[in-house]
C-alpha cells in the first residue's frame, strides 16, 4: 500500500469515521486506486436503518477523487466539490454485506483550472458495484 489511512486523512477535508478510505494502492497523473474497509464498520456515519445502501458508493467515490487531486496537483489544501453525478449505474444493493475490501477507482477524463471530469467505480471480488461519472469544481479548503 503506498498511503494509509493517516496519509489519507492529511490529503482530504474529511476525518475521523467520515475519512472512508482505508488506503492508495497506486495512481498517476490520470487515475487513483483506492481501498476500503469501512462499509463493514457497524457505527459508519452514512449508515440508515443499520444499512448500507450502494449510492453511499459514490462518496467513497469522491473521497479517492480528491485523493487523486491532492496527489496530481501536489496541493492538499485544494478543496473540491461535486457539481453533478452522471450514468451512476449500481449493480449491488447494498455496501454492508461484502465481506472483502472494496476497490475504489477514479479516473480523470478532463481536467482544467477550476474543475474536472471522473469516471469511478467500485468493485469487490472482481465485481463492479457501481459506477459512474462525475464533475468537481475545485477551491481553496
Amino acid at each position: 500500500m503506498l498511503i494509509d489511512r493517516v496519509g489519507i486523512a492529511r490529503l482530504i477535508p474529511h476525518s475521523g469515521a467520515m475519512c472512508l478510505l482505508d488506503g492508495v494502492l497506486g495512481w498517476d497523473e490520470a487515475r487513483v486506486c483506492c481501498l476500503a474497509r469501512s462499509h463493514r464498520s457497524p457505527d459508519h456515519p452514512l449508515r440508515r436503518n443499520g444499512q448500507l445502501g450502494i449510492l453511499c458508493g459514490v462518496e467513497y467515490a469522491a473521497q479517492a477523487m480528491a485523493v487523486h487531486g491532492a496527489l496530481a496537483s501536489g496541493n492538499p489544501s485544494l478543496s473540491g466539490y461535486l457539481a453533478s453525478v452522471r450514468t451512476v449505474r449500481c449493480h449491488a444493493d447494498r455496501l454492508d454485506l461484502l465481506p472483502g475490501d472494496i476497490r475504489v477507482e477514479a479516473e480523470r477524463l478532463h481536467g482544467e483550472a477550476g474543475s474536472a471530469i471522473y469516471r469511478f467505480s467500485l468493485s469487490h471480488a472482481d465485481r463492479v458495484l457501481l459506477d459512474g461519472r462525475a464533475a468537481v469544481v475545485l477551491g481553496p479548503r
